[in-house]
């Protein structure tokens, strides 16, 4: 068995720190990288891309809402339209910095509250992919599993993945808790590990409050923004290679 290991990074902004990169980059196989809507800037984009580029590590972009005092955890009332010229914008800043970089582009990942909401809503879900789509076909979608992103990407016939959180809770549904909701964010490394692994062996994640669901994954993502990113990343690895998991990009 093989699975993707994949973090939200790039996400400082001018002198203001977010998560620990560098740490980061050396434990997983792709990168988010945050393209100046949520967080990030274009030197934080290119210090990100050149070493993801250094130590191999498949690179996709991050588009958000606009959004960086809430960094991009609040839904932006946008029409449809909007959010696919956002999200083209975004990802084009990105393969724009990513050239200078002498890395590719290769995914695109929604954020937070532009993720969640395009998990449930069709429209939100067809303007990313519209976004997408028109800006590079070959480029693949990282979708939170068994979200209307993930379906209406399937049903375009589009290259689409799927991701379960290795430090976030999850509802009877698949969605996720909302943050703010006692035992959303998942902060003992050894818990989220084990969890995972339960996870690969089953097809089945464990619910808040009991119960499970049944998921798909191709990928695993630890929030950078997560004080214990760095010591979960690491006890993923330890987990599953106790396991004889090998850990290697979704995408060649």
């Amino acid at each position: 068995m093989r699975i993707d290991l994949n973090a939200d990074l790039g996400e400082s902004f001018g002198p203001w720190v977010m998560g620990h990169d560098d740490e980061m980059l050396a434990l997983v196989t792709s990168a988010n990288v945050a393209c100046g809507g949520h967080a990030g800037d274009p030197e934080t984009m290119f210090a990100t891309l050149k070493r993801a580029a250094e130590l191999g590590v498949t690179v996709g972009a991050h588009p958000g809402y606009a959004d960086r005092e809430g960094f991009g955890r609040r839904v932006i009332p946008m029409a449809p339209g909007e959010v696919t010229r956002m999200v083209t914008a975004q990802i084009g800043a990105l393969v724009g910095m990513a050239g200078l970089a002498g890395t590719k582009v290769a995914y695109v990942k929604p954020h937070g509250a532009l993720a969640n909401l395009a998990g449930r809503d069709e429209e939100v879900a067809e303007a990313i992919a519209d976004a997408v789509a028109s800006f590079d076909p070959a480029l693949a979608i990282l979708a939170i599993s068994g979200t209307k992103l993930e379906q209406v990407a399937k049903a375009r016939g589009m290259a689409v993945y799927s991701e379960v959180f290795a430090d976030r809770a999850y509802q009877s549904d698949g969605q996720l808790v909302p943050r703010g909701t006692p035992g959303a964010v998942l902060h003992d490394a050894g818990e989220a590990a084990d969890r995972l692994v339960g996870f690969l062996e089953t097809g089945r994640m464990p619910v808040l409050g009991g119960g499970d669901v049944a998921l798909e994954a191709h990928s695993i993502c630890v929030h950078g923004d997560n004080p214990a990113a760095v010591e979960t990343a690491r006890s993923i690895r330890d987990a599953l290679s106790a396991k004889g998991i090998t850990l290697a990009p979704f995408l060649a």
